[in-house]
């Protein structure tokens, strides 16, 4: 990461808690004593559509959207939604995603095939690296985890104390649902 602004876009599809996550990793960042900003996009979020969250944060930040070509990090908690903000990437920016593969309504109705992501990530060069997360989330006895299972997988590559990263889970998420997402956060750092 860049010593003066991160780039962060979060994406996945409507009820995989992209905009939770979104919302630890500001938190985060602000216990850090960065500037943050976050701009988010949910309109079919609770269809199963696309959902998608810019994170930036570093001294002063003036823009919420993160620019083509300007992403330090994707975090996709599906695989094509993934692959779909690629071009968003920084050179020497990754993509860090869940292994999941969730069907589009287009594949759900024969329309089309789900492509193989893995080949299309290989045959453009794009920088990915696949993590099995709902495997983990489900280890832990609670699928509803995966995006903070990612979470612990990046965080220790961010510029962010481990303190700040409880901090903030401890603030954002439910209290009924706080230790579960607090062993997954866990489980991700050991990924």
């Amino acid at each position: 990461m860049k010593d003066s602004t991160t780039n962060v876009i979060i994406c996945g599809t409507g009820g995989q808690g992209t905009l939770l996550a979104s919302e630890v990793l500001c938190a985060a960042a602000m216990f850090q004593g960065f500037d943050v900003k976050k701009s988010e996009v949910h309109g079919m979020s609770q269809r199963g559509g696309s959902v998608s969250s810019h994170v930036r944060f570093g001294k002063k930040i003036y823009s919420p959207l993160v620019e083509k070509g300007t992403a330090d990090l994707i975090l996709a908690m599906e695989k094509m939604e993934g692959l779909r903000w690629a071009p968003f990437l920084a050179p020497g920016g990754r993509i860090v995603s869940c292994d999941l593969e969730i069907n589009p309504m287009t594949v759900q109705t024969g329309a089309a095939e789900y492509p193989d992501i893995d080949a299309l990530i290989r045959e453009q060069g794009i920088p990915c690296h696949s993590i099995k997360a709902m495997e983990a989330a489900e280890e832990l006895g609670n699928p509803k985890v995966v995006n903070m299972v990612l979470l612990g997988a990046i965080a220790p590559h961010m510029p962010i104390d481990e303190e700040n990263w409880t901090k903030a889970i401890q603030e954002c998420v439910p209290h009924k649902a706080l230790e579960a997402n607090l062993r997954a956060f866990a489980r991700g750092r050991e990924l």
